[in-house]
């Protein structure tokens, strides 16, 4: 099983609990993006779905902030340019952020997708996260199709939250994959 990691914009610096997982974990993979800066929605899921292409395994997707909106369009659109579609079994999205807001830095991922997830979901979000209200990303969640867990107040649950490797969304994607392989024994 291979985990993607799909930061958000700017990327997640090596403080970050996704710099140190692809550091710490086994079969850990980051999809690099052309442009971080000013990311283009377009680009970003023609990337992924490459990137999806070139795995000869099985993927878990694991988005932070704009990545989770990457996410959800990339599965809005059908999974664009992708030739086979069941080869993700899980996404675990953390900290999404309200792309609707009014001058929010990546214009052409508004609005967030509400398309159902076709597998399984969970999403993560802080109590005091600044780029999204707790509300809104439970409303995405239930929207999605996914689990939602509130985790208390961890700001935007990146390098800055103070996370270190982050045991508990460790937990999260060690949950999910359990989850998936004894699916496959059924």
């Amino acid at each position: 099983m291979k985990i993607f990691l799909l930061p958000g914009l700017y990327n997640s610096g090596p403080g970050h609990w996704q710099s140190l997982w692809e550091t710490s974990l086994p079969d850990v993979e980051r999809v690099q993006q052309t442009n971080w800066e000013q990311p283009d929605r377009d680009l970003w899921v023609q990337t992924l779905s490459a990137a999806i292409n070139a795995c000869d395994d099985d993927i878990v997707l694991v988005a932070h902030s704009l990545g989770c909106a990457l996410t959800a369009w990339w599965v809005a659109q059908d999974f664009p340019g992708v030739r086979d579609k069941s080869k993700v079994k899980a996404a675990l999205l953390v900290a999404p952020p309200s792309v609707n807001r009014e001058n929010f830095p990546a214009p052409s991922f508004a609005p967030m997708p509400t398309t159902s997830f076709p597998f399984p979901v969970k999403v993560v979000a802080s109590e005091d996260d600044p780029w999204c209200e707790i509300e809104v990303a439970e409303n995405w969640a239930r929207l999605w199709g996914a689990t939602f867990h509130n985790i208390g107040a961890y700001g935007h649950i990146n390098g800055d939250s103070g996370l270190g490797v982050w045991k508990q969304g460790q937990d999260y994607l060690s949950s999910m994959l359990n989850e998936i392989r004894a699916g496959r024994k059924n």
